[in-house]
């Protein structure tokens, strides 16, 4: 399924990436390219709320890997994989905000890319975080 931008209040020149299901069902999830570095976006909803009506920790760090991993795959359709991935909880974010995501490569080897993000709303960060990310060479 394709969704548009748009109709969650996202510019748009931001795209939807095809194929994830888990992205699509927590999100919809949002991106473009602005030279190397993904910018994401996605517009929170009831369902990714906690109790406290604030967005829930584990979508924030789904959104984040999404990030990252388009940081590491630069936005291509190589493949990719989380090896480990570190998040720091700044601030909440709630129902209805547009959270958005910058990425940037620390360093791209043959195998494995370091990538950190800032996902913020407004100028108001939510969350930071780092991870290395695993090439997957295609066998063939």
């Amino acid at each position: 399924m394709t969704f548009k931008a748009e109709d969650y209040g996202i510019p748009e020149h931001y795209r939807h990436w095809v194929g994830d299901k888990a992205e699509d069902y927590t999100g919809p999830f949002f991106f473009y390219m602005d030279g190397e570095h993904p910018r994401t976006a996605f517009k929170v909803q009831a369902h990714n709320c906690n109790a406290h009506d604030s967005v829930h920790g584990g979508v924030l760090m789904t959104f984040a890997d999404y990030t990252l991993c388009l940081g590491a795959n630069g936005g291509t359709n190589e493949s990719v994989a989380t090896v480990s991935c570190n998040n720091e909880f700044v601030a909440p974010a709630y129902k209805d905000e547009i959270i958005v995501g910058e990425a940037e490569t620390i360093r791209r080897g043959k195998s494995i890319v370091f990538v950190r993000c800032t996902l913020s709303v407004d100028d108001r960060v939510v969350l930071i975080s780092s991870a290395v990310i695993k090439r997957i060479q295609n066998k063939g």
